[in-house]
């Protein structure tokens, strides 16, 4: 594995923490901007707006650039957003500025991914992002934590100064290890990248990822009152057991890395399996409080090990063109944030009970299998078979059909 993979998981691992600590910093802000807690949770939403809108736009407006030049400026916009939220004389200007920090958020994971891809052995791609996200899952286990006790002893101000200087330990990270020739601008230019956009496997995989993620916030969206009023936990004991959710998604990271790599398919199918059952047994679990816990870690293994399968999904079937599609993942991913909050608070709406929320995750989970399995289908009608001369002459291996390159 490169060196220049840790400066992809600096980078990584400051998004993880701005995305993340606003939920904790809510009360302290607040109180500061003399608003109330459900107008501050607008800051939330502006920042999840900015990475739906930011990933395919940034990735579309740099298309022609050299892709380290491009990691470097979305940190830099990522440092600028971060930096005026510190400085945010009111509300108003703080909304605008959690928005520009989201901008860069799914471009510098998408063009990122590619990146770390063209950098290892094929057999070591699904490896290479996985470390790529293993700074965006330590960011809930150790850098959500650290920066909002910050923001509680100092303000909330600091800590997106803190988080501004993560930005620029990655920028200075990504200019010294990322060499030039592994990272240059794509040939194919944005015309390229959006023919790859006009494909049925492409759009199908990105489904996958709204549904199969879209699961897992159906449960982890309400995880607090499920373990409060079904496993009897006390509300301070919420913040530790949070922790084992994200030991468990580190361990999922890398295992599911390591095991795509033998079999993207396998791991795919196996990971969102995993997250049905693990979901569909949360009523069980939820009943003591030792297997409560085990719940929460299992279902943060469960739900990472799809994380880098779910990745080089979307770029292989988006393979002459990549970058706009893996950056349009990254906005898959907060839409299926939103969307599976959402219909997990249907449920508990509908009165069928606190750990209802997993249930309907579950569901969701059924219906990523189901998209996921439509997405290798259509791809194995669109290639048609090879003759037999075709698998003897020379070694020579037929090219995709142009139904699949579309």
């Amino acid at each position: 594995m490169p060196l220049a993979l840790l400066a992809l998981a600096v980078g990584a691992f400051g998004i993880g923490t701005t995305e993340f600590v606003m939920m904790g910093l809510l009360p302290d802000v607040a109180d500061d901007l003399n608003i109330s807690i459900p107008t501050a949770g607008h800051l939330v939403s502006a920042y999840a707006l900015g990475v739906v809108v930011g990933a395919p736009l940034l990735a579309a407006v740099t298309a022609r650039m050299p892709r380290r030049t491009v990691l470097i400026g979305l940190m830099a916009l990522f440092v600028a957003g971060n930096a005026l939220s510190a400085l945010a004389p009111d509300y108003h200007y703080l909304l605008a500025a959690r928005l520009l920090s989201g901008l860069p958020h799914g471009a510098f994971f998408g063009v990122g991914a590619v990146v770390a891809t063209g950098m290892v052995a094929p057999e070591r791609k699904a490896r290479s992002v996985s470390l790529m996200f293993l700074g965006l899952t330590v960011a809930n286990i150790a850098g959500v934590p650290v920066a909002t006790a910050m923001g509680q002893q100092l303000g909330w101000r600091a800590t997106f100064l803190g988080v501004s200087a993560i930005g620029v330990a990655a920028i200075a990270a990504l200019a010294l290890l990322i060499p030039r020739d592994h990272a240059p601008a794509p040939a194919t230019g944005l015309r390229g990248e959006l023919a790859a956009l006009r494909s049925l496997p492409v759009w199908l995989a990105l489904g996958t990822t709204v549904a199969g993620f879209g699961a897992l916030f159906a449960a982890y969206s309400y995880i607090t009152p499920m373990l409060t009023d079904a496993a009897g936990y006390a509300d301070s004991s919420v913040t530790l057991l949070l922790a084992l959710f994200g030991v468990g998604a580190t361990a999922g990271n890398l295992l599911g890395g390591r095991m795509a790599d033998h079999s993207l398919r396998g791991t795919l199918f196996g990971g969102l399996m995993s997250l049905v059952l693990v979901l569909a047994l949360f009523p069980l679990l939820m009943r003591t409080e030792v297997s409560a816990a085990v719940a929460v870690a299992l279902l943060g293994t469960a739900a990472f090990v799809t994380g880098s399968p779910l990745q080089l999904m979307v770029m292989e079937k988006a393979s002459t063109a990549p970058s706009l599609a893996s950056s349009a993942n990254q906005a898959a991913f907060n839409l299926a944030n939103a969307g599976g909050a959402w219909i997990g608070g249907l449920a508990l709406a509908a009165g069928f009970g606190a750990t209802s929320p997993a249930l309907a995750g579950a569901a969701l989970a059924v219906l990523g299998l189901a998209v996921a399995g439509a997405a290798y289908a259509v791809d194995r009608r669109a290639v048609p078979p090879r003759t037999g001369r075709e698998r003897v002459v020379a070694g020579h291996v037929p090219e995709e059909s142009e139904t699949v390159r579309r």
